[in-house]
């Protein structure tokens, strides 16, 4: 909607609030003409509820005002003696519409002060976990928001089951696109799986002042540009249309800022022209070929601390669907070339003895000179000096056809491109068959022109161009672990508005390879309230926290006790 299009609608609400309750306004002893003024009868409103005046201000921040309508409908029918369950669920089941029956319908009174009084004390429960679920939605919104951690794209330096905090404010929080939603979830209810918004209507927003802009090597949390999926990790929605602020959540380092020209030289990320030194917390990833003329045993591998590589197996004469849907969890990849021979790849905990024995499979694991192994780059240093090992190369990748963005680069790969300019409000581009596909995406879909092309001529908003001026900043963003990770190689920039909040805190860590029944593993303590930002190795500061916790259950135990003895 557009912004003529939303003050229509306001004013069309503010008429439908006159015609509901003036009748009521006057019993109230409030003038009729006091429920046509936009917001005026909103903070009137709350005086007939008796509620404090800042409540209006609720009604007007973006999913937070879809709690606060029910509470007002309900609270307004209350004021006037209309307090049965019946009443509260015609007031909500008809979004309100019930005041109108009761404006025109009903002669209804306004409550005295000593029966609010009454009455409050009934509701002072409900009103508590109504305020609690309000400023948790505030909260949430424009403070901190709560993320995990789902993927490996940044192995190492953030973990699978990282619970984080991300500050909203640290970039200036974004208001709310989307209008109906519900709180506190993303586009995904939980449990039920069903969608959490309505596409419509969509709000004008904008980003409240931050203390900062995201800068090369920041850990930054933002919306998946192209993402069309209904949920993170949907394999099966294709073309789905999302609005900006539900598209999915991903995590990733920035590693191109506004008006940077990015290149990736051997999987080295070069910015102008320079080698981008990193911050000395991120662990880099790289996939690494390991060889050994003795052979390369998962055995040699584990006792070394390499915890990410692929082991093989050959699985001879599977009989039955028993043992294949045993076999099923741990494979990663199978080759069934050769009849009665099926060579299966799985991770590297291998198959369980327990399962083979169980199911009589036939598997014999198979050792050879060379092994593929995800290692940061001190881990592979170390390894090169191993007893055993004869070298540890970094694999670089070729020939990956038109996967990498911009999409018309044949012989771009994932260690390779480049270079690539990084978009800055303001500045200009030309146009030409060249360039059109670094840009296509952000003129037409981010900064919503209507592009056509037409041979080598060029059409925007039906005028023809020859260049480009950016309306708004452009990030370049990658994960640390690039040999594992979906990032701005596959599907290019990310625009500022995209832009969701920077993770700062880590306040619980689990282990997802690890059962609860062994805690002392499963509970990665160590990482448990460390930072995420910062140098040198992070600190957990969880033993400080348990400390001022046990010093303050203890100076209130004493407090409460003193209190007592004095009484």
């Amino acid at each position: 909607m557009t912004l003529l299009q939303w003050f229509i609608f306001f004013l069309a609400v503010q008429v439908v609030h006159y015609l509901g309750t003036w009748k009521l306004y006057q019993k109230a002893g409030r003038k009729s003409w006091e429920a046509a003024v936009p917001v005026y009868n909103a903070v009137v409103l709350m005086k007939i509820i008796r509620k404090p005046v800042w409540w209006t201000i609720l009604l007007f921040i973006p999913v937070v005002n879809l709690i606060m309508f029910p509470v007002v409908w309900v609270l307004t029918l209350k004021s006037f003696g209309k307090k049965s369950t019946l009443d509260t669920i015609l007031g909500i089941v008809t979004l309100g519409l019930y005041i109108y029956y009761i404006n025109y319908m009903e002669d209804v009174k306004y409550i005295t002060q000593e029966e609010y009084d009454a009455e409050k004390k009934k509701e002072s429960t409900i009103s508590s976990l109504l305020f609690a679920v309000v400023v948790a939605t505030i909260v949430h919104t424009y403070v901190m928001q709560p993320f995990t951690i789902p993927t490996a794209s940044l192995e190492k330096t953030l973990l699978i089951g990282d619970f984080l905090f991300v500050s909203k404010f640290h970039y200036g929080a974004r208001t709310p696109m989307t209008a109906v939603a519900a709180p506190m979830v993303h586009d995904t209810i939980p449990v039920i799986n069903k969608k959490s918004y309505s596409n419509w209507p969509q709000l004008p927003s904008f980003r409240l002042p931050g203390f900062e802009n995201p800068e090369k090597n920041d850990i930054v949390v933002f919306n998946w540009p192209t993402d069309t999926v209904k949920y993170f990790g949907d394999t099966k929605t294709q073309d789905l249309r999302k609005p900006t602020d539900k598209k999915s959540n991903y995590v990733k380092r920035c590693v191109g800022a506004p008006g940077d020209t990015f290149s990736l030289v051997n999987g080295d990320v070069y910015i102008n022209g320079e080698k981008l030194t990193l911050s000395d917390r991120a662990k880099l990833q790289y996939n690494h070929t390991i060889y050994s003329k003795k052979g390369v045993t998962p055995q040699l591998l584990i006792s070394n601390d390499v915890k990410e590589f692929y082991r093989t197996y050959e699985i001879r004469n599977l009989s039955s669907q028993a043992q294949i849907d045993a076999l099923r969890p741990y494979i990663t990849g199978y080759d069934a070339s050769t009849e009665g021979l099926i060579t299966i790849k799985t991770s590297a905990n291998g198959l369980p003895y327990s399962v083979i024995q169980s199911y009589q499979i036939n598997a014999q694991e198979v050792a050879d000179y060379q092994m593929t192994a995800n290692l940061t780059l001190e881990k592979a240093e170390k390894l090169r000096a191993v007893t055993g090992i004869d070298s540890v190369i970094k694999f670089v990748k070729k020939n990956q056809g038109l996967e990498m963005f911009p999409h018309t680069k044949p012989t771009w790969t994932e260690d390779n491109m480049g270079p690539i300019y990084v978009p800055e409000a303001g500045k200009t581009v030309e146009l030409n068959s060249e360039t059109l596909p670094f840009y296509k995406m952000i003129i037409q879909e981010y900064e919503g022109n209507d592009l056509k092309v037409t041979g080598n001529e060029i059409r925007i908003n039906g005028e023809v161009a020859t260049s480009y001026t950016f309306k708004q900043n452009y990030y370049w963003m990658m994960g640390d672990n690039r040999h594992n990770s979906l990032d701005s190689r596959f599907w290019g920039f990310v625009p500022e508005d995209h832009i969701v909040g920077k993770p700062v805190f880590i306040w619980m860590s689990l282990d997802q390879n690890e059962s609860w029944k062994n805690i002392g593993k499963k509970v990665r303590w160590d990482r448990m309230f460390t930072t995420v930002s910062g140098d040198g190795e992070p600190v957990s500061y969880f033993k400080y926290f348990l400390i001022l916790l046990v010093g303050w259950f203890g100076f209130d135990y004493f407090r409460k006790k003193k209190k007592k003895a004095n009484s």
